[in-house]
């Protein structure tokens, strides 16, 4: 159930208080600095944030409205700053059926969060247009398990990795001033979150797909499947008879094989 946050009164009541748990971190394929409790889940990876409210409905609030808003106080009533999650900036689904993923368009804008999370005490997932909140967090021990996650993703294998097999298949083929040759590959066994590849000129990078990517609302005629790079880059795959294309950033780019 939503908690009404008011920002003039402490936080720390029955109906809307703080997740108070420890925060942890989690190496290996994906690593994730995070905090759980009986019914809510915050976890922290490289490149974005999966949250776990209290109910599935507040899930699907969030999507619905494609913003979320994630606000960061210093203390039980004060808040210091918020960033504003929303289809001009971000990435907003359910993935495994339940969690919110919110992947970031830019990266400074999810390393500005996570400055804020590791500095402050207390943080409101909340709606973006109104003073209600889908979950707290107390934020004590986050700077210690954030300093591990950015250990880790800096060590972690980056696009282009010469062990990583390129695809073979359709080749698409376009673009504006920088001419761009693309391919893709589902993979048969996902690697992690990871479950396609893509190439780009050349050099490739894991992917995940998205067969939901435009949310509730009708996707486009011939949509296929949305590619999301590592890198935050989108590739949206088109197929309408025998026509083959891909859309990526302002271009598209056809079958040229």
């Amino acid at each position: 159930m939503k908690n009404t946050f008011l920002s003039g009164c402490l936080l720390f009541c029955i109906s809307a208080a703080p997740a108070f748990a420890e925060w942890g971190f989690s190496g290996g394929q994906t690593p994730n600095a995070f905090i759980q409790t009986g019914d809510m889940t915050l976890e922290l990876q490289c490149d974005r944030l999966r949250f776990a409210p209290a109910g599935y409905p507040d899930s699907e609030d969030i999507v619905g409205k494609q913003s979320l808003s994630i606000r960061f106080m210093k203390n039980g009533s004060t808040e210091v700053g918020s960033f504003q999650a929303g289809q001009e900036n971000a990435t907003l689904r359910i993935v495994d059926n339940y969690p919110v993923e919110v992947v970031f368009q830019d990266s400074a804008d999810y390393q500005f969060i996570l400055d804020q999370i590791a500095a402050n005490a207390i943080l409101n997932l909340s709606m973006a247009d109104q003073d209600v909140s889908y979950g707290l967090f107390d934020l004590k021990g986050s700077g210690k398990a954030i300093r591990s996650l950015r250990s880790s993703c800096g060590s972690t294998p980056q696009a282009g990795n010469s062990t990583m097999e390129a695809p073979e298949g359709v080749v698409y083929c376009g673009g504006g001033q920088v001419k761009r040759q693309i391919e893709y590959l589902i993979l048969d066994k996902a690697q992690g979150e990871w479950d396609a590849i893509v190439t780009v000129n050349g050099e490739t990078m894991r992917a995940m797909t998205a067969y939901s990517y435009f949310g509730n609302a009708q996707p486009p005629q011939g949509f296929v499947v949305a590619l999301l790079g590592e890198d935050q880059s989108e590739f949206l795959v088109f197929k309408d008879g025998n026509n083959n294309w891909i859309e990526y950033g302002d271009y598209q780019y056809n079958q040229c094989n």
